[in-house]
């Protein structure tokens, strides 16, 4: 597995069709040229080329169109594997104009996995003719906070509805051709989804919130009116599908934050590589290979992690739900590798990085909203915690997963049952991956992990300890490093990566461990016996300097004149 790059990548693990989606997007976007697209975001143009470009190739309506709505057309399939390259190519070119695509994706979960067959239907049409869709979710007062929404749906006499209320932080609100908007039975009480249409009169935009190209919206609805029939889903289906519709677009942010990664890592590079200081070129200097191989090293390492957790994704069934702790984790921890990855680079760039005519520039704003969409790391590191027990102390069997490439509908997506039950959730043993390998770093890892075993068999939380959020998100973050590394190990056999660059991921990941340990050292409530299990967790990576300069010499300073993006 190597970075992408758009002006080598081949897509040869796609169908003729999908491939051709690709390879027009990145033209789309090379014809366009880096300066005009740099103007369009600081002049915070809506981007109706693009969505023109999209309805003129059907491209939405291609990947996002479940196989059994897409009636005849054999090239209709919600795909992850593609899904995943398309959601690469658009965030490395712009994060707004992935945007659309995303808060799309939201759009459609409502209304792919509820039983009205009319609204999927006019839906499939809406995206044949090239339409945009919305999630109707977060409120201003409440934000995500489903049991507070105030957006009501009132019944009428006749049996049709009124909805009244706001909405707030809504992507595509000024020209979806629907939203699925989340709200509640006014009798009953009840959560209910129901499509909404911005071009009614009882719809009103209020405005885009952000200083942006893309539209993020604030709207209200005044009696806008929802015949019986137009309901999507109420009651404990409507909450399920919030939630699981979220497990779809989390996953999706991950990649995200690789496309954007990858294109500051090859502008980074080669702006480094081609400057002369003191009269040294700067990839001379060692903290300047030590930071570049480093980052190379992060960003190889977050393409691993979210591509082996697809196949997780594209095989998970109600008996096998492992992926609601890996997308979790493509969410939260990819993501702040990708932040971590940019600041890296940036201290590489320097000052050229605040240019306007850099792709850098729009990176380092952009690799930071990644993170904070879809529920914050916080949330998501709470949510990885509840898996923790399972996953360290009662490994259950599963058969090996293989790389999952082929053209295939994933129907689980859309029926991933209820959205409970996660203390259940059982995995394979993580010592698998872990013992598969023999490196030095992989080691140390492994030493590390024990330790951790060790602290929570031998100190575990106390009641106290297991209220205090602060304390959970530090012991998360090193139960994440865990899960983490199995997956990057179990892809690196996978995709062939060889012995040193793997050893000097291991590098950054037992730094990356001790530094969460330390964490965990400094809270206020850690007991005397928790702080020696932490200290003995901080570990120094193996010091191999010729490995360092083989992955160095091998991998990372080849990608200096790699890739440039059309001016």
């Amino acid at each position: 597995m190597r970075l992408f790059n758009p002006k080598q990548e081949t897509f040869q693990s796609l169908d003729e069709h999908s491939r051709q989606i690709m390879l027009k997007t990145i033209a789309f976007f090379e014809d366009k040229g880096k300066k005009a697209l740099k103007e369009e975001d600081h002049e915070r143009r809506w981007y109706s080329d693009f969505l023109g470009f999209l309805k003129e190739n059907r491209i939405f309506y291609s990947l996002l169109t479940p196989t059994a709505e897409g009636g005849s057309d054999p090239n209709t399939r919600w795909d992850n594997h593609r899904n995943c390259a398309f959601n690469e190519v658009l965030a490395f070119y712009s994060l707004s104009h992935w945007y659309a695509w995303q808060v799309t994706i939201l759009g459609l979960g409502p209304i792919w996995m509820s039983k009205n067959d009319a609204i999927k239907r006019k839906t499939a049409q809406l995206l044949k003719d090239g339409g945009i869709f919305g999630f109707g979710l977060s409120e201003k007062a409440h934000g995500a906070d489903l049991y507070a929404t105030e957006m009501m749906l009132t019944p009428m006499p006749d049996g049709s509805f009124r909805a009244d209320g706001g909405k707030y932080y809504i992507g595509n609100g000024n020209e979806a051709a629907l939203l699925s908007v989340f709200g509640k039975n006014s009798d009953t009480d009840e959560f209910v989804f129901f499509p909404v249409e911005t071009r009614n009169e009882n719809y009103r935009c209020l405005q885009n919130l952000c200083n942006s190209q893309m539209y993020v919206s604030e709207f209200e609805l005044a009696g806008y009116p929802v015949k019986p029939d137009e309901v999507l889903s109420m009651g404990a289906e409507a909450w399920d599908a919030a939630l699981n519709t979220v497990n779809i677009g989390k996953y999706n942010l991950g990649w995200a934050s690789i496309g954007i990664s990858t294109h500051a890592f090859y502008e980074a590079i080669k702006h480094a590589a081609n400057r002369n200081l003191y009269g040294k070129w700067v990839t001379d200097f060692p903290h300047i290979q030590q930071l570049l191989t480093d980052a190379f090293c992060r960003l190889l390492s977050m393409r691993l992690f979210a591509s082996r957790a697809g196949d997780y994704f594209r095989t998970a069934s109600l008996q096998d739900r492992r992926y609601l702790l890996f997308n979790p984790l493509v969410k939260m921890k990819v993501t702040t590798q990708g932040e971590e990855v940019v600041n890296l680079l940036w201290d590489v760039i320097a000052a050229r990085g605040y240019e306007k005519d850099t792709y850098f520039e729009k990176a380092t704003r952009d690799i930071r909203a990644l993170p904070k969409l879809e529920g914050t790391v916080h949330v998501n590191m709470a949510l990885v915690v509840k898996f923790l027990a399972n996953y360290l102390f009662n490994p259950a069997q599963f058969p090996e997963i293989p790389k999952v490439t082929e053209p295939k509908n994933d129907d689980f997506l859309f029926q991933q049952g209820p959205a409970r039950g996660l203390g259940k959730v059982r995995f394979h043993d993580y010592n698998l991956a872990y013992d598969s390998i023999d490196q030095p770093n992989a080691n140390i890892l492994k030493e590390q992990i024990g330790l951790l075993k060790q602290f929570l068999m031998m100190t575990p939380p106390t009641p106290e300890q297991a209220k205090d959020i602060d304390f959970l998100l530090c012991l998360g973050e090193l139960f994440s490093v865990v899960a983490y590394g199995q997956l990057i190990i179990e892809n690196a056999r996978i995709e062939h990566i060889e012995d040193d660059l793997l050893d000097q991921v291991f590098d950054f990941m037992v730094r990356d461990f001790s530094r969460h340990a330390l964490t965990l050292y400094s809270k206020p409530s850690s007991s005397e016996k928790q702080m020696d299990f932490c200290l003995k967790m901080i570990k120094k990576p193996v010091v191999d300097v010729d490995r360092f300069k083989r992955v160095w010499e091998k991998h990372v300073y080849p990608m200096k004149d790699a890739y440039e993006m059309n001016p």
